[in-house]
């Protein structure tokens, strides 16, 4: 079993004792870290093991739908910043959250962003009100800064995914190598904003039930202050 199984062995498990603590009512986990991080993959991991289990069942959430549009970024003088903390709709995700969890509604629809075209598709995802888990992954769900902090309270379990800088930097110009830009655009897009954004989601968000340690393509698991 490699790491990423490792990790989502630990983090389903942990979510299905609390989800049992809760008699069954809908459970969101959260799965915060960097750009680049590797939070995806482990986001989509869990929720493949949770599927697994009999009478389980769990849909992914990530954050990035709730980017702002570029025309909104535009205006507002940030589109070259695309991705930093101003630059996305907490209340809007905040909302979704709250509703999520009360799971009212027989269905719920919520924006999915596409990475090819850079733009969120409202709609873009269906979570039936039959899901009795949701893990949300993204960058800032763990953030300590007001009014990103009244996210935490809504998790019922939270993870944060570490990585070394020099590792995450490698990671991010890697990533950017997939779009066909010039190496001038990369350590722009790099070291202008992705790199100061995922330094700032390390250094600033709140600490989680679990750390998950993440180097190279392996990564271990630290416990914190698992009950």
């Amino acid at each position: 079993m490699n790491t990423i199984d490792d990790n989502a062995q630990q983090i389903a498990a942990l979510t299905l004792q609390r989800f049992q603590q809760q008699n069954g009512r809908r459970l969101i986990v959260a799965i915060a870290g960097a750009p680049g991080s590797g939070k995806s993959a482990i986001a989509e991991r869990v929720v493949e093991v949770l599927n697994g289990e009999a009478d389980m069942r769990a849909a992914l959430f990530p954050m990035d739908g709730y980017h702002y549009d570029d025309a909104v970024l535009e205006q507002m003088q940030r589109r070259e910043f695309k991705g930093a903390i101003d630059t996305f709709d907490v209340h809007g995700l905040r909302h979704m959250l709250e509703r999520l969890k009360r799971n009212e509604d027989d269905v719920v629809a919520v924006p999915v962003f596409d990475r090819a075209i850079e733009i969120s598709r409202a709609g873009g995802r269906l979570i039936p009100q039959s899901v009795n888990i949701i893990v949300c992954e993204g960058n800032y769900l763990l953030a300590s800064q007001s009014p990103w902090n009244r996210l935490k309270p809504i998790f019922d379990v939270t993870v944060f995914v570490d990585v070394d800088e020099e590792d995450l930097r490698h990671r991010l110009r890697e990533r950017w190598q997939n779009f066909n830009l010039d190496d001038a655009e990369i350590t722009r897009k790099v070291e202008e904003n992705d790199l100061p954004n995922g330094l700032l989601v390390a250094s600033t968000s709140l600490e989680p039930d679990l750390r998950v340690q993440n180097p190279g393509r392996s990564a271990t698991v630290t416990k914190t202050h698992i009950d």
